[in-house]
């Protein structure tokens, strides 16, 4: 789900002084641009990309800033606020472990921290092609800011990235709108969510781009939905200029034909600014992508047997409970190859010990 820290207003507000007379400035370097390039990365050796066959496995995995499953105070579990690097590092291979197996030509991740010191300042981005076959990659932040001043949170830059054996290019970031329900200083130093999106270099006969988000969780002014809207207008435009899409993404609520939208049992947060776990009002909200798109569980797999594709629990003794992370193309879906890797059963190997969602995958042809 993505339960980023709602900061203390107790603290936030012995800044608003000092925010407020800098009017405009941008103090902590919390900003963005509207449209901006995307940070690009490359693994230290990058092995050499492989033959093009018109075929993509695609993995998508929010790895929960490599926190594995240590109880952090935003997922009412626990109180811990900050790991160490030999936490990061062992979090951190153990997911390697899992990505390696599925050996993805296409990895988008959310939740990835390059420069946090709640992750000991691990470059995940980095640290993650440097452990896999995936030689390039490029990152969008969702959450920076030189100095957090709450709950000894300091420095973070934490967002989405895509990784992949091709060479990527014409990678951009494009801004999603910024809640609405929150105090200005909540704003400045809150998530700035995000599309990022890149083309693959490959000799495809249409352009392939990739596109990853990770929607809103908290607000209560419609921001989700917006960034749902938002995103699908960028697989429309792209769609219609005559690119193949393959669209990823933590989207923060639940496919049509859900059975179960509220009461989970990992719903133990009673502070209000953590709680979202009631989807009973956006029942409908994912429709227009799944008309237009294809996922890679088919929905009436789906509607028939949720609960294997369930990919998001808080509670690690428990087992995954709704599905949030999805991925989208209108390239050809291999039948059958669409998988939540919940278990050894689905999967071939435990994912609950590696973090809050579990990874799905598919194959796709993009000729």
């Amino acid at each position: 789900m993505g339960r980023l820290l709602v900061l203390g207003r107790a603290r936030l507000w012995r800044l608003v002084g000092a925010v407020s007379l800098l009017g405009a400035c941008d103090p902590f370097h919390t900003g963005f641009d509207d449209v901006e390039d995307a940070k690009v990365y490359r693994a230290a050796s990058a092995p050499a990309a492989p033959p093009w066959t018109q075929r993509l496995v695609v993995m998508n995995y929010n790895v929960k800033f490599g926190g594995g499953r240590i109880d952090f105070f935003f997922d009412c579990f626990g109180n811990r606020v900050l790991m160490s690097k030999d936490e990061v590092i062992g979090n951190l291979e153990r997911l390697v472990a899992k990505i390696n197996q599925v050996d993805p030509d296409v990895l988008v991740v959310q939740e990835v921290d390059v420069n946090s010191k709640r992750a000991a300042y691990v470059d995940q981005m980095q640290w993650l092609l440097d452990h896999t076959q995936l030689g390039y990659g490029v990152y969008a932040s969702q959450w920076k800011a030189d100095y957090v001043p709450s709950d000894g949170i300091g420095a973070v830059d934490s967002g989405n990235g895509i990784l992949s054996k091709f060479p990527l290019v014409e990678a951009e970031r494009i801004a999603l709108p910024l809640r609405t329900d929150q105090s200005t200083v909540e704003r400045y130093f809150y998530l700035r969510r995000n599309i990022l999106q890149a083309r693959l270099d490959v000799p495809s006969g249409r352009p392939i781009h990739v596109v990853a988000t990770h929607a809103d969780a908290y607000g209560k002014d419609g921001t989700k939905k917006s960034h749902i809207d938002r995103y699908k207008e960028e697989l429309d435009a792209l769609a219609a200029n005559g690119a193949w899409v393959i669209a990823c993404g933590d989207l923060n609520t639940l496919p049509p034909g859900t059975t179960k939208t509220s009461g989970f049992p990992d719903s133990v947060c009673t502070n209000q600014e953590f709680v979202a776990d009631d989807y009973s009002a956006e029942i409908t909200w994912l429709d227009a992508l799944y008309s237009a798109y294809t996922p890679e569980i088919p929905l009436d797999a789906y509607r028939a047997d949720n609960a294997s594709y369930f990919s998001h629990t808080t509670d690690k003794n428990g087992f995954w409970n709704r599905k949030l992370d999805v991925i989208f193309t209108n390239g050809t879906v291999v039948p059958g190859s669409g998988l939540v890797h919940q278990d050894e059963a689905h999967g071939g190997m435990p994912t609950m010990p590696l973090s809050d969602h579990a990874p799905v995958t598919v194959q796709i042809e993009v000729p």
